[in-house]
């Protein structure tokens, strides 16, 4: 068991701060939001602040609105793409086959001139 001071690491008028010296706190208000998962969470703001539509919930991370009965929808995630997918998007099949029959033509082209 170790022996030592209770207060080790402070100094001295190191207590807490009261509202003497901090100033009074603005006067604050507190608003229900909730999730998809029924959690509901309430942040305080300060009166004159202006409320965000939407909240993140502390427990679960998804986005909480204000409405009970309809909070927003879970986000949907995307799955990995990989640079072929992002390919056929901008490209027909039709496309690729022209672009290919270009590049076996240069190709042919090459190696006749080589010979």
């Amino acid at each position: 068991m170790t022996g030592g001071n209770a207060i080790r690491g402070t100094r001295v008028g190191s207590g807490p701060m009261g509202e003497s010296e901090r100033g009074e706190s603005a006067p604050r208000h507190r608003v229900s939001y909730w999730c998809a998962n029924g959690h509901e969470s309430r942040p305080s703001f300060a009166l004159e602040a202006e409320e965000p539509e939407s909240w993140d919930c502390p427990r679960c991370g998804l986005p909480a609105g204000r409405d009970q009965q309809a909070p927003p929808a879970p986000p949907r995630n995307e799955p990995y793409k990989t640079h072929l997918a992002y390919v056929k998007e901008r490209r027909s099949d039709a496309d690729g086959e022209a672009i290919l029959a270009e590049a076996l033509a240069k190709l042919r082209a090459q190696r006749e001139g080589e010979f």
